[in-house]
């Protein structure tokens, strides 16, 4: 898949264009770049997307916006799974919000872009002031020689897919209902590190993952599937937190992954972490004994977590 950071003076080819945020990449994000394939294969066409980095709402509201699903990288990745051809990255600034919304159609999405077929969320807006809408898209198409459809709401169990229902799962640590909103089970991509070697110390080695995500989604500790670049799964027990009995108040959340009979040296890799089941939260212990005992304990209920997943598919 091709990155584009920005967008040309003018286009040299005419491609499907869907926008939007795409966090976590769930079920109605998939519905909707099912339909950009198909709008795009129909009409000749390069299945594009366009989306914004960071996110609006972390421009404008730092402290309040939510916590992310996915990296930049990891929506990347995801997209390109997908089918999409090229993802415009737009730097989300001062100066994009000022764009006005006439000038975000007839500049960027018409001649930077050479957008002939437009897909778009029913509630998208864009624009300074964010006065740009659906309406505003279909009352210029004719002239612009575009074609615009919006996406409808996807529901699962009655309720709307959505990035933030998927938090809501996560946060809950209802780890098969994130599964079910985003089609696959919650991972976390990220690259093993050294760490303070404590785990080695107290007999169970970990795996660090450095991950992306300055504030995850979730928290706890978990039955994990853990995957180098064979894509082959290792069962593990992951702790995701501040650790907070052996660091310090305000510490910055870590990934661990203790792996069930697995022995070798894997620093520097690429790997991906799924979140399969939450088994508790964290917990401050009064030394690293009672936090050996525990974690001797969360180990052996990661086995008969596993054990019990095979059973139930034999």
């Amino acid at each position: 898949m091709q990155i584009l950071r920005s967008v040309a003076d003018a286009a040299t080819s005419p491609i499907a264009l869907t926008i939007g945020n795409f966090d976590g990449v769930h079920l109605g994000h998939q519905a909707m770049l099912a339909k950009l394939r198909t709008a795009a294969e129909a009409r000749g066409l390069p299945p594009c997307v366009m989306t914004f980095e960071p996110h609006p709402r972390e421009f404008f509201a730092p402290d309040k916006a939510p916590v992310r699903l996915t990296s930049l990288r990891e929506k990347l990745e995801l997209l390109a799974q997908h089918g999409v051809e090229r993802t415009h990255v737009l730097r989300f600034n001062f100066s994009l919000a000022q764009v006005t919304a006439q000038d975000f159609i007839d500049r960027i999405l018409v001649r930077g872009l050479g957008v002939r077929w437009l897909q778009v969320g029913d509630d998208f807006r864009f624009g300074a002031r964010r006065a740009g809408d659906l309406n505003m898209l279909k009352a210029h198409a004719a002239r612009h020689g575009y074609a615009v459809e919006a996406m409808a709401t996807v529901e699962l169990d009655d309720e709307r897919v959505s990035s933030t229902a998927v938090r809501e799962a996560l946060a809950a640590g209802d780890m098969a209902k994130a599964a079910r909103l985003l089609g696959h089970p919650y991972r976390i991509s990220g690259r093993v590190v050294r760490g303070d070697q404590l785990g080695r110390k107290l007999g169970f080695p970990t795996a660090n993952v450095r991950m992306k995500h300055n504030r995850p989604p979730l928290t706890g500790i978990f039955a994990v599937e853990f995957r180098r670049a064979d894509g082959v799964p290792l069962q593990g027990v992951a702790s995701l937190g501040v650790r907070p009995t052996v660091k310090a108040q305000g510490a910055a959340p870590a990934l661990e992954v203790y792996l069930i009979d697995f022995k070798q040296e894997i620093y520097g890799e690429p790997v991906s972490v799924e979140f399969l089941h939450k088994f508790r939260d964290e917990e401050k212990y009064v030394d690293l004994e009672t936090l050996t005992q525990q974690i001797a304990r969360d180990a052996a209920n990661a086995r008969q977590f596993f054990a019990r997943r095979v059973a139930s598919v034999a």
